[in-house]
């Protein structure tokens, strides 16, 4: 291992490469501490995070309360088998019940994970009704890279993998009469999200989700919204379905609801729940004190700060600053999104955008191509927001003077 002294971005970089399965493009950097919107790196160097860990650290890096509730349990408990209960579980379990108007959670570790559960509870309850096992996705989504998941996704995701899981078919995004064209006795399922993420910031349209719901209950499919990315106060809203008003039959979360710690979540209606027995579906550690802890220290904090009112005011500011400083330029396509979840899709490829950005201290990220993904901690301060919006119109200008855009 390497003595401290000789610890540096490139050092630990060339280590991560030599060891770690090379399944992602890594950025030279390591990042040593973090508080609130902020990042260091190794080497002592600040960063504006606009990122937020894939909007995981909705409260920001080491939110004191947080830390705090970890640290008390687990100084408590940490682990115990899920053949028996325990205190965070079962109220963390209620609180998300009575939050989101659903029946019951199954606790997972990642989305990945919430996913492939609710693809088995809804298709336990379409085989108990005489329907077939498939799942109606949408094009551009993004549920996960388990094999289910990424058969569910893009092509290029599968390729290498196959033979993929039968049972999954793609309609476009927002196209309801694609839906009902997809329809037969064989759909089991159809899952959404309500704001793409992966896909590049895309928020579906209220009359779109809507309809969705009228055709579940007319065809008795199970209507599953996948609120990974936008749940957990990402869109200004504790669930991105409350804005719409749409209530799904299944409901996936993870990300934002540890704040950095893993956990995962299944919410259903009584009605698909009811079909679930024994032994149909389990966990080791899904649920497990600490996971439960940090989740209900977000649900605490959220609601002692303000977190919901305060994100709908900053994600509309974000937008119309970001109008005001972009809105003019050749190249702009698009300013879009829900809350502190923001897509700024332009004419050319963002990667190099994203890499200027780097430079100057603030992280974002590029996402289907040519859009700039900004998910920052919902605690971000105004101050950081203008300074955010300033650096791409300066990162912009940088590379259009050079010839790179």
């Amino acid at each position: 291992m390497l003595v401290e002294e000789q610890t540096t971005n490139a050092t630990l970089h060339q280590v991560d490469k030599q060891y770690y399965l090379p399944t992602f493009n890594r950025m030279p950097l390591a990042f040593s501490r973090g508080e609130g919107a902020k990042l260091w790196d190794v080497e002592g160097n600040e960063y504006l995070d606009a990122l937020a860990g894939i909007a995981v650290c909705n409260l920001g890096h080491c939110h004191p309360h947080v830390v705090k509730k970890l640290q008390e349990q687990a100084a408590k408990l940490m682990h115990i088998s899920n053949f028996f209960v325990s205190e965070p579980q079962v109220e963390l379990s209620e609180q998300l019940v009575k939050r989101s108007g659903l029946d019951r959670v199954f606790f997972s570790n990642s989305g990945a994970e919430s996913v492939e559960g609710a693809i088995k509870i809804a298709r336990k309850y379409a085989h108990s009704n005489g329907r077939g096992g498939t799942i109606i996705s949408m094009q551009k989504s993004f549920h996960g890279r388990t094999l289910a998941t990424i058969a569910t996704g893009k092509k290029k995701m599968q390729k290498g993998f196959g033979p993929m899981p039968s049972g999954f078919q793609k309609v476009p995004f927002n196209d309801i009469e694609a839906v009902r064209a997809a329809i037969t006795e064989e759909v089991a399922a159809i899952i959404v999200e309500p704001v793409q993420g992966e896909g590049g910031i895309n928020v579906a349209k209220p009359c779109y989700l809507r309809a969705l719901r009228e055709l579940c209950d007319k065809e008795n499919i199970v209507l599953i919204f996948d609120e990974i990315q936008c749940g957990v106060g990402r869109t200004g809203e504790l669930f991105a379905k409350d804005h719409y008003e749409v209530q799904p039959d299944i409901m996936t979360l993870a990300k934002g609801l540890g704040n950095g710690l893993p956990v995962g979540a299944i919410l259903s209606n009584e009605k698909v729940s009811s079909t679930i027995e024994f032994g149909d579906h389990g966990t080791t550690f899904g649920g497990n004190p600490m996971a439960c802890a940090a989740g209900l220290a977000v649900l605490e904090a959220m609601d002692q700060e303000g977190i919901l009112q305060q994100t709908q005011r900053k994600g509309f500011w974000l937008k119309e600053m970001l109008d005001d400083r972009l809105g003019t330029h050749p190249k702009l396509r698009q300013i879009r999104g829900l809350g502190l979840m923001i897509g700024v899709e332009f004419d050319f490829q963002t990667k190099p955008l994203v890499l200027e950005m780097l430079k100057h201290g603030v992280l974002a990220n590029a996402t289907a191509d040519n859009v700039l993904r900004m998910v920052p901690p919902l605690v971000i301060s105004y101050e950081e927001l203008e300074r955010l919006a300033d650096t791409i119109v300066t990162c912009i200008k940088a590379l259009e003077s050079r010839g790179e855009l």
